[in-house]
């Protein structure tokens, strides 16, 4: 929850007064993944073997929510054709599998996934059967459905002298932002605007050299924003390890 700033100085202060070498990672960025499109899926998970085996049989709905919809599951499943206790088990596969994107391994927001429909063994069926027969539901549908990657979108408020004006603003558009708002305040501009995180990492020294120390900025979360996609592009070749 510390800014930049915060963190260079206490970083700063465990060097020199506790002589503690200190690793200091690359700030990482929130992403979340959600879809664009419905889809259908049906998906088994059958083992047989020696003894007992495995059977969890579902279809899956899965359609995009508007965003902060969050996650909705709906049981459509009519006549026993799974039996309720095994219902639970299906919507805790999803969320499981929810936690993790297929495309950067993001959390995926913001879908509605109904069951429909499936089948069950008298002897083979059991809850991880349907657990697991969820998951890889979810995840073949999710591949299916147009995913798409969100990333954080910061409310910037940026104070500054007149004649810094032309270059904080040039800065900011640099960095994907869009200015909202320009107001005067006692004898300085206030520039009020968005910007995604992920292009702001060391802002606070790029303010501080361009205007000379004269400019403050304040920065808090607004709402998550679709990724363009030379953004989404990048992201998914890091996530393969290009």
């Amino acid at each position: 929850g510390m800014g930049e700033l915060h963190l260079e100085i206490i970083v700063d202060r465990m060097r020199r007064e506790f002589k503690v070498e200190v690793s200091v990672g690359k700030p990482q960025v929130a992403y979340r993944e959600t879809i664009k499109a419905s889809v259908k899926v049906e998906s088994k998970y059958i083992k047989q073997t020696g003894g007992r085996g495995q059977y969890g049989h579902v279809f899956l709905e899965v359609e995009p929510l508007e965003p902060g919809g969050g996650f909705q599951f709906v049981d459509k499943v009519v006549g026993g054709r799974i039996p309720k206790e095994y219902i639970p088990a299906v919507e805790k596969g999803i969320v499981e599998a929810l936690a993790r994107g297929v495309l950067i391994g993001f959390p995926v927001v913001d879908v509605k996934v109904t069951l429909t429909d499936g089948s069950y063994h008298d002897v083979d069926s059991s809850e991880m059967a349907f657990k697991i027969a969820g998951s890889m539901g979810f995840k073949d549908a999710a591949r299916k459905a147009k995913p798409t990657i969100l990333e954080p979108i910061m409310e910037i408020e940026i104070v500054s002298p007149e004649e810094y004006m032309g270059e904080v603003i040039g800065d900011l558009n640099s960095r994907r932002g869009r200015v909202k708002e320009l107001i005067d305040r006692a004898g300085a501009k206030v520039i009020k605007g968005e910007v995604p995180l992920s292009s702001m990492f060391g802002y606070a020294t790029d303010l501080r050299s361009k205007t000379q120390g004269r400019a403050n900025y304040s920065m808090q979360f607004a709402h998550y924003e679709e990724a363009p996609n030379s953004v989404r592009e990048d992201l998914i070749a890091k996530a393969e390890g290009k």
